[in-house]
This record gives structure tokens, sequence and C-alpha cells, in this order.
């Protein structure tokens, strides 16, 4: 989960040195990170049924997406950073019921779990090569959750 496209075995050089290389983008003159989203397409809810239908509908949330890369107003800041606005997302003739209020609950326990996780992540992976900016990041995060 926390390895993108299972990447970490193949790096050639020093992890923390890979992130800090791509941070320092946003350094570069008229330099700009791109847009980042994550996206859990198998979220499910207490009964173990997906909060999301998929597949096509996915497209619903690419529309979106790239409506926030056009600059468009439709997002809200959360403890775990930007979250859809209230009816941003195109749910028109949309044959799934979807409980977007679940959808887009913030588990304080899961989001706990999450931060003890990469915690452990960056400390078994990184040490002490990880980017001051990611580590104050991940506080930040920390933070945010503790205080839901």
């Amino acid at each position: 989960m926390h390895d993108p496209f299972a990447m970490r075995p193949f790096f050639g050089y020093n992890f923390g040195h890979y992130l800090a290389h791509w941070l320092s983008m946003a350094d570069v003159k008229n330099g700009k990170l791109p847009p980042i989203f994550h996206v859990n397409w198998f979220r499910k809810d207490s009964n173990g049924k997906f909060l999301w239908p998929g597949f096509g509908e996915n497209s619903r949330v690419l529309d979106w997406i790239l409506r926030r890369i056009d600059g468009e107003d439709i997002a809200e800041d959360s403890p775990i950073g930007l979250l859809p606005k209230p009816g941003s997302i195109n749910l028109e003739n949309l044959t799934d019921n979807v409980n977007i209020t679940e959808l887009f609950r913030l588990p304080k326990t899961f989001w706990q779990k999450e931060v003890e996780d990469l915690r452990e992540y960056f400390d078994a992976q990184i040490g002490n090569d990880l980017p001051k900016a990611i580590a104050k990041e991940l506080n930040r995060l920390s933070d945010n959750v503790n205080n839901l």
C-alpha cells in the first residue's frame, strides 16, 4: 500500500534522496509539482459492500479530478487534505445508490493507523534520510487526525 507501483525494490539509489529529488522540483524556477490525488476504489461499508460502484463509474471521479486541475472551485479542506464539495461529483443517472456521507467519512481510528503505518514504513525504508518536508507533512497529518 505504501509502495506505489511496487517500485521500491528497483530504486538504484537511496530512497530518501529519490524523494528529495522529486520534492526539489518545486524549487526549480517556475517549477510546479504535479497535482496528486488519492482514490480508494475498494473502500467498503460496515456490511462489506463497496461504497463506490467502480468500473465505468470511475470516470465520474476522473471528471471531478480534471475539473479540479482546471481550477474549478469544487473541493473543501479536511484534516487529510482536499475532499469533493457536496454535489460536486456528478451522480446523475447513477444506477447504484452511493452513500456519499459514508464515502467521505474520515474514521479516526483508520487514519491514526494509517499515520502509524506510514511512520513504520518511512522508518524501515528511509530512516534518517527522510526529507524534512515529508516528516513535517506526516506530523501535520497526525495532528489533524488526532483532532478529528
